[in-house]
This record gives structure tokens, C-alpha cells and sequence, in this order.
């Protein structure tokens, strides 16, 4: 089972570095990996578990905040209207997004990052994302709101970006223009 002791700090090299694609079929030893990160995920949001295993609570986690560097994403939350979704993803890709713009009004938060960054990060309202499952299945998947900003700060960490790269750093609470708030 991973644990925070698992998951690497800001300033680590590794979180800055691109990932590799997943050749698919995944190995076995990808899939395992892929796993832990999901049930990371899932065990950080029950109390009695993050709490005996002193989990910070996530809602995403990236292979490169584990220090594997490969295009592997886990994803376990729920949507502004209740609904779960919770995903396993090799080589996930931002084929096409909107061009109105979100954020989260409380702000983003990173499991490898232990200070507060406060702003705005300016993430798309709608991504359309191609991977492949946990079996090596190919899945496209829409998604909107909190779930869309969610991907989009897992990829980036595929990419070696952090979320606060995104944030304007003169004014980092300047409303951004054209973009609905999602409040949290």
C-alpha cells in the first residue's frame, strides 16, 4: 500500500521531468503500480484509513509524484452533482478542449507539494481525454468542471508542470476572464 512516505516532495527532480508513454499492452508490473496509485486515492478519502495511515486526503495522483516516471494517472472523486468517477488511466491525452475557461475558487492543492500556493489556476471547463484502461482498452472519455480540472492537473504532472506554473504571479487572485468558478 503506498503511503505519503511514497509520494515525492516539490523540488524533487523527477516532477519536472516528462514522463514516458506506456507501451500497451501494460506489463503486469505497470498495472500493479496503477493500482497502489488508485487505491491511494481511494483509501486517502475514508477517514478511519488516512487517519491510521496518515494519508493526505487526494482526489488524483500522478506516476511521477511516486517517482515513475510513466504516463499513469489514478482519479477518484466526485462531480458537482454527486457522481463518481473514479479511473485507472496509461498515456491519458487532452485530444481537444473548450475554450471557455474554470478554476477552482478555494484554489489548487498537490500531494507532493506541502505549502499553500494561493491563486487562481486557469484550467479548461471541458476536456475531451483519450487513454487506455487499466487492461489496455482504449476509452475516450468528455468530462467538465471539477473532474475536467482534475485530469488536467494530473497531466500536467505528466508533462513535469506543477499547478502553480499556472498561476499569474503578480496578481495570483485575479479573476480570470471569461471563467466560471467552481466552488469546493
Amino acid at each position: 500500500m503506498l503511503t505519503m512516505g511514497d509520494i515525492i516532495r516539490d523540488g524533487h527532480p523527477s516532477l519536472r521531468t516528462p514522463a514516458e508513454e506506456v507501451e500497451i499492452p501494460p506489463t503486469e508490473e505497470e498495472k500493479q503500480i496503477l493500482a497502489s496509485m488508485h487505491e491511494y486515492v481511494v483509501n486517502s478519502q475514508k477517514p478511519e484509513i488516512a487517519e491510521t495511515y496518515g494519508l493526505r486526503p487526494g482526489i488524483g495522483l500522478a506516476a511521477p509524484q511516486i517517482n515513475v516516471l510513466k504516463r499513469m494517472i489514478a482519479v477518484h472523486l466526485h462531480d458537482e452533482k454527486g457522481n463518481l468517477h473514479s479511473y485507472s488511466l496509461f498515456n491519458p491525452k487532452i485530444i481537444s478542449h473548450s475554450v471557455e475557461k474554470t478554476y477552482l475558487a478555494s484554489g489548487e492543492g498537490c500531494l507532493s507539494v506541502d505549502e499553500p500556493h494561493p491563486g487562481y489556476v486557469p484550467r479548461h471547463a471541458r476536456i475531451t481525454v483519450k487513454a487506455f484502461d487499466s487492461e489496455g482498452n482504449e476509452v475516450k472519455l468528455r468530462l467538465k468542471g471539477l473532474v475536467a480540472v482534475v485530469f488536467q492537473h494530473e497531466i500536467d504532472h505528466l508533462n513535469g508542470i506543477m499547478f502553480y506554473d499556472h498561476i499569474d504571479k503578480n496578481n495570483p487572485h485575479q479573476p480570470i476572464e471569461n471563467a466560471i468558478p467552481i466552488e469546493r
